[in-house]
Formats: structure tokens, sequence, C-alpha cells
């Protein structure tokens, strides 16, 4: 070969290399993802909230506790049926009021579920569908990094033509136009609390105390660490095969940034005790500091999400469990419960009891990708849209208008606790909105016959479902599967009869789309895909 020829093939294969090179790194980031939000709605919050209220001696002004478990299936609780695990506290708010044996939460994931139960809204309203996101892929190699990494799965990386710049990423959280149940119950006078998790975002905007709490306590990601890793009364349980997990020690080491432990949305603290038991420290100081008026305290703790650290004491009583990473799990919902009770024996002890609703509930149905439960007899965990991720313990405490012992079987949702709260008090809500939540108090009761809702809804951008009637639709525009169960006589969903009828899949299919026409577009894009599998088949669900 001539040496011009030879010249030409290096000169094309340098191209060939230049270019390709060029598209591998290639950055994703995009303008596009601008977030905007609603100003009629931020508008008509203002007004709202500075609008006085007139003194009426007649309205009732309860204490209200929101106990938010995180990550904790259904079936993990022993009023649902868990035989492995005892919660004898837990189990008490239900059997001293109502528990709710169909209750939902409106998000099969952590950020989105909290947004519809602040604001007694679907999330979907307001473009809060999707989890946050501080970090994206940035370019092909990153992308066929992780696609090609075995220990990513079950998760997918999502393959982006752009992703939001840097500066708003830091904007997404909970939009200011939406008005939490802090910022409502502060309108009426009361003190108001959160500490726990939070997972709202830690904008200006976002952040707790910009949001209606008077006292903040705990951190804003979706995890942090319990214990440090070196404290010997810890049992460390790393699920090594899982990259989630890997990640969450990673983050969550040294709790820096969003990890942080903070007070007041400032302070950053440093705490050696076990955190499930700190932060019921720091509810019942909270109580105890604003007996003598009404208290608003939200407590989501973040037990027994991942990454999986249990006291010692608590493993060690679970001998007959032999897998290790679900005897941690156990342990530490057995700490929770624990530490529920105690909470619980504390406002029993100031004699608050009969005016004080308590609210349990978690955020989502158990993560079976980490093994930790399974969620039988339903389908599916965390993330999906199966029952094992919608389906939650649900159960509401209030002697001065709920009889103990009550069980409540029609569909209920998170999004009911707004309105039914502010229902409780005597509120009005602000009429420049839509609320998707019912007032549950005249159901309860037997007040009112039927179900409090003719059909619910889940969307997390490519996945939607709705229930009606009983028959649970779930569309998936990703794979473009249809399922169609029947829950009363199919409660695991095994048996799909989307080809059995045609005529009822058309008619919950527009169920959904005059849905969405209410909705708008998620404020930010997702970063992964959770793919799950069973015998049945394998789905892909957006996170």
């Amino acid at each position: 070969m001539s040496k011009k020829g030879r010249n030409i093939i290096w000169i094309g294969g340098l191209l060939i290399v230049l270019t390709t090179s060029s598209f591998m790194f290639k950055t994703f980031e995009d303008d596009q993802f601008c977030i905007y939000f609603d100003e009629h709605l931020i508008s008509g919050k203002k007004a709202f909230l500075s609008e006085a209220v007139e003194p009426d001696t007649a309205i009732s002004r309860p204490n209200i506790i929101i106990i938010l478990a995180d990550d904790l299936g259904q079936t993990d609780v022993s009023l649902y049926g868990n035989r492995l695990i005892t919660t004898p506290n837990i189990d008490s708010i239900g059997q001293e009021g109502v528990t709710f044996r169909n209750g939902y939460i409106s998000s099969p994931v952590c950020s989105p579920s909290r947004a519809g139960l602040l604001t007694g809204r679907y999330q979907n309203r307001f473009g809060h569908e999707l989890q946050p996101n501080h970090r994206y892929l940035r370019n092909m190699v990153e992308y066929f990094f992780f696609k090609l990494m075995p220990k990513f799965k079950p998760l997918s990386p999502v393959r982006a033509k752009g992703v939001p710049s840097p500066e708003e990423r830091l904007r997404q959280g909970l939009p200011p136009s939406e008005i939490t149940l802090a910022e409502f119950l502060k309108k009426y006078d009361y003190a108001t609390a959160l500490i726990g998790k939070w997972h709202l975002g830690a904008a200006d905007f976002a952040m707790p105390c910009a949001r209606g709490f008077d006292y903040q306590y705990g951190f804003y990601e979706a995890f942090t660490l319990y214990a440090e890793q070196e404290d010997t009364s810890i049992v460390n349980m790393p699920v090594v095969k899982e990259y989630m997990d890997y990640h969450q020690w990673r983050q969550a080491s040294g709790r820096t940034g969003n990890c942080a432990i903070l007070r007041n949305c400032c302070e950053h603290m440093e705490e050696a005790k076990y955190l499930t038991d700190v932060l019921t420290d720091e509810a019942i100081r909270f109580i105890d500091a604003h007996q003598s008026e009404p208290f608003f305290l939200y407590l989501p703790y973040n037990a027994p999400h991942s990454p999986l650290q249990a006291q010692k004491k608590y493993f060690d009583s679970f001998i007959h469990i032999k897998d290790p990473v679900k005897r941690v799990y156990a342990a530490m919902i057995k700490n929770l419960d624990d530490e529920v009770g105690r909470l619980l024996q504390h406002v029993d002890h100031l004699q608050l009891s009969e005016k004080t609703i308590v609210v349990f509930l978690s955020d989502n149905g158990g993560a079976t990708s980490n093994g930790t439960t399974d969620n039988k007899p339903y389908r599916g965990g965390k993330f999906t849209n199966f029952e094992g991720g919608l389906k939650v313990p649900f159960m509401i405490r209030y002697p001065a208008m709920i009889g103990p012992g009550t069980v409540y079987d029609q569909p209920v949702i998170s999004l009911d606790i707004f309105v039914t709260i502010a229902s409780m008090i005597g509120a009005a809500l602000p009429a420049d909105r839509v609320f998707d939540g019912v007032d549950l108090l005249p159901y309860i009761s037997g007040q009112k016959a039927g179900a409090p809702h003719d059909r619910l809804f889940w969307r997390s951008d490519f996945n939607k479902s709705v229930l009606k009637n009983g028959w649970k639709l779930i569309i998936n525009e990703f794979d473009n599967s249809v399922q169609l169960y029947h829950l009363p006589s199919d409660t695991s969903e095994k048996n799909n009869q989307y080809k059995v009828h045609p005529e009822l899949v058309r008619e919950l299919s527009g169920e959904i789309d005059r849905w969405e026409e209410e909705l708008v577009k998620p404020l930010w894009p997702r970063v992964v895909n959770y793919v799950y599998k069973d015998k049945y088949g394998k789905y892909v669900f957006a996170i």
C-alpha cells in the first residue's frame, strides 16, 4: 500500500475515533429542563395563609401526630398478619382506633408519596412525580458503564437526550405553590415540628423551615446512617450485591451534605445514639414544650429503610431468623415499634391521648429489591404499581371521634389525611386548588355508606394505574404491557384478565386519560428505571 493510502486510512481512523469520542463524551445537559412554578397558585397560597381566621371557641383543636415509617410493608406489621415480628405498639394505634385494611399511598416511591401526604393532592398535579435527583448520567460512557455493570441491576439507567443543569437540580423539591399541612395548621395557631426524614428538597423554598415547620430535626436526603459503622453495639449489614445499597453506605458515610443531621435547618448535629431512638427523644421534647397548646408533630422515621443497621440487643433477639439481612430488618422494625410505644406512653403520661389524633402509615410498600421482605401475599414492592408497592399499614387513633377496634375495608389513600384533619378541626380548605383527599370520618362512623373514592390513580412517568370497583388496571407504556386484575378475588395479582375484559380495559384507560388532563408534566426527569421480575413476567417501572 502506498504512503498516501496509509495516510488516508490513518486519518480516517482518527476521524472515527474523534467522532466516536465526541459522541461518547458529549454531555447530556440541556436547558429544556428548567423548573417553573405555578404563579397563580403561589399567589392564592399567600392570600389564603395571610387571611385572618375569626376566633371560634366551638372549633376543636386536637393535637396531631403523624408517624410515617419508611419502606415498611403492610405485612411487616403484626396487626396485618406478620407472625415473624410482633409490633404491639404500632398495632395499638389501630386497635384503639381504626385500621384500614386497604390503605394506599399515592406513589410507590419515597419523595412523591411524601409530597402527596403533606398536601392532600396527587403530587402529579404539581410536577413532583419522580424522585428528586442530584446526580444524572453525564454522557454515553457513563450510560454504558452502568448499563453493563451487573451490580447495578435491578436498576437500569435511562438513556437521556438531555438532563437538567446543576443549577436546576438544586431547585428540585416541593414546589412553593403547594400548601403543606404544617402551613395550613399554623394558620390555626398550631405549633409545628418535623422530626426525621424530609426528602422533599433542600432549596431555600423547599426546606422544612420554609414550609410551615417551627422546629426541625433530621435530614433532607432519602437516607442517612443510623449510627457510626464502628460502633460495636451496632450490627451493620451491607447488601453487597446491590449497587443502590452500596451507594447509600458510601454517600451516608460521615453524615455530610443532605445526609447530615440538622436542627432548625442550619445547626449541624453530631449524634452518637441510634437515630431511631434520637428522633423519639426529640419528639418527646417537642411535645413537652408544647403540651399546653395545640401542636402538630410530623414524625417521619427513616426506619426500616436501608442502610441496614440494627442495635445488637435487637439483632440478638431474632436468633430464629437465619437470613442475616432479614434478621437485621426485623431488628430495625422491632426497635421502631418500641420507639413508637415510648412516644405513645409519653402522650398517655401527659394525659393528652383523648385530645390527640395519631396517624400511622408508611411512605410505600416494603423494599423487596434488597431482600429484606417479600410483602406476601401481595405481589411486588417498592417502586412497583403492584399491591406490594402501593398498599401500606394505615391506622388512625382519636378517641374523641373514632371508636376502638374499628376496621375499615374500602380503599383509602394517604391524601385523605390532610382533608380528614381539616374536617376534624373544623377548618375550611382553600378554594383555589383541587384536593384529592376525602374526609374519612363519616365513612368510618357509618354516617356515609359506600366508598370514599370512586377511583384511585397512580402515575410515575410511563407507569399508569387506576383502581375502580375492585378492578385494577396497570398500563406500562415503556414495554407496552397491559394488566388487569380483580383484587377481591386475586389479591396477589396473578391472573391478568386484560384479554378477557377488553371493554373494561377501554373504560379504565379512559378514566386514566381524563385524569391526566388535569395533571402537569413531571418537573424533572428520572435517572433510572427499576426492572422487576417474577415468575409471571418482567416489568419496568419508572423511579
